[in-house]
C-alpha cells in the first residue's frame, strides 16, 4: 500500500466497497438470541484487513487517518436496524475522531493522498488521506490508541447480560485491539 503525491488529484472520490466490506448479508436469528456469528466473523475480518491495509503504508504519518478512513468503511457495511447498529454507531464515531485528529495535526510538508493497495486483493481509500507531522506524530497516535480504547470498553459494557452478544462484541473489540498495536509500533 502506498500514498504516492501523483495520486492526489487524478483519481476521483468514489465510494467503493472494499475488498470484502461490501458483502451483504441476510441475518435471520432465533427469537432471544443476539446477531449472526458469520456477521461477526465478518466484522472481525474487515477490521483485521484495516490493520493489515494501514501497516501496509509507506509512510506511517499517514496511518491515523488510513485508520479513520478504514473503519468508516467497515461501519458503512454494516447493514442500519440491525444488532450490529451500536457496533456501527461507535466505529462511525472513532473514525470522525481520529480524522479530525489527523486534520489538526497536518503536515502541510506531505500531499494529501489516496492509499492503494494493488493485486489480487485491490482496495483504494474512498478519499486523500491526511498525513500527520511528525512532531506530533507519538502524540497524536497516543490520542488515537485512546479513541480505539473508549470503543472498545463502550462494546464490553453494552454487552453485559447478553453472552452471545458479549462473545460477539469481545471478538470485535479484540479486532479493534490489533489497530492500537499498529500506533504503538
Amino acid at each position: 500500500v502506498l500514498v504516492a503525491a501523483s495520486s492526489l488529484s487524478f483519481f476521483p472520490t468514489y465510494s467503493y466497497s472494499q475488498g470484502g466490506l461490501g458483502a451483504l448479508y441476510t441475518v435471520v436469528v432465533p427469537t432471544g438470541d443476539f446477531g449472526s456469528a458469520n456477521f461477526a466473523r465478518h466484522l472481525v475480518s474487515s477490521l483485521a484487513s484495516v490493520r493489515a491495509f494501514c501497516g501496509d503504508l509507506d509512510n506511517s504519518a499517514y496511518q491515523v487517518d488510513c485508520l479513520a478512513e478504514r473503519f468508516s468503511a467497515v461501519s458503512d457495511s454494516i447493514p442500519e436496524g440491525t444488532d450490529y447498529d451500536e457496533v456501527r454507531a461507535l466505529l462511525n464515531s472513532a473514525s470522525q475522531d481520529m480524522a479530525k485528529l489527523a486534520r489538526n495535526n497536518r503536515d502541510w510538508n506531505l500531499p494529501r493522498g489516496q492509499a492503494a493497495r494493488e493485486g489480487g486483493a485491490a482496495e483504494r481509500t474512498t478519499r486523500p488521506l491526511t498525513p500527520v507531522s511528525a512532531e506530533v506524530q507519538e502524540a497524536v497516535n497516543r490520542q488515537a490508541i485512546s479513541i480505539l480504547e473508549e470503543v472498545q470498553t463502550q462494546l464490553l459494557r453494552s454487552a453485559s447480560g447478553s453472552q452471545s452478544r458479549y462473545s460477539q462484541y469481545a471478538q470485535i473489540a479484540q479486532a479493534i485491539d490489533s489497530s492500537k498495536v499498529l500506533l504503538r509500533s
